[in-house]
């Protein structure tokens, strides 16, 4: 299925599995995808503006450059995913799975990272704020102190 171009806007597509389908230069504007799996889609370039993207499955998806600011995604699984340059800037990630996710120059500041495994977790000139780092200082066993 193509959704090329497409402009969403408060749809709900919610616990479905979205198969080979193409979002090239889709926006999505404050829609619910709620526990729906994307299995070999091609999710670039997308835009998102707000919504609730709660316990998606994004594994190894492409999400290179993806404006994510904002978005809600709670338990997501974005395992192997790349998001190398995303802007996860303010996006709910509480309790995500980024296990061999690529975050290489990715905007994190004001993200919630509660809950995340971030040991083993490419940042390589990602963008995060200091209380992110006292997160990443302690996911590899350091102790901080003020």
């Amino acid at each position: 299925m193509r959704f090329n171009a497409a402009v969403l806007t408060r749809c709900a597509i919610t616990q479905s599995t979205m198969t080979r389908c193409s979002f090239f230069d889709a926006t999505l504007t404050d829609c619910k995808l709620t526990g729906t799996q994307f299995l070999d889609c091609s999710l670039r370039p997308l835009t998102i503006d707000g919504g609730d993207w709660g316990f998606v499955a994004l594994r190894g998806q492409n999400l290179t450059s993806a404006k994510l600011a904002g978005l809600r995604l709670r338990e997501a699984d974005l395992t192997g995913a790349d998001l190398t340059r995303a802007d996860l800037s303010g996006a709910d990630l509480f309790g995500a799975r980024l296990k061999d996710a690529v975050l290489k120059g990715t905007d994190l500041r004001g993200a919630n990272l509660g809950g995340v495994a971030l040991k083993g977790v490419d940042v390589t000139g990602a963008k995060i704020d200091l209380a992110q780092a006292v997160l990443f200082a302690s996911a590899y066993g350091a102790v901080v102190s003020g």
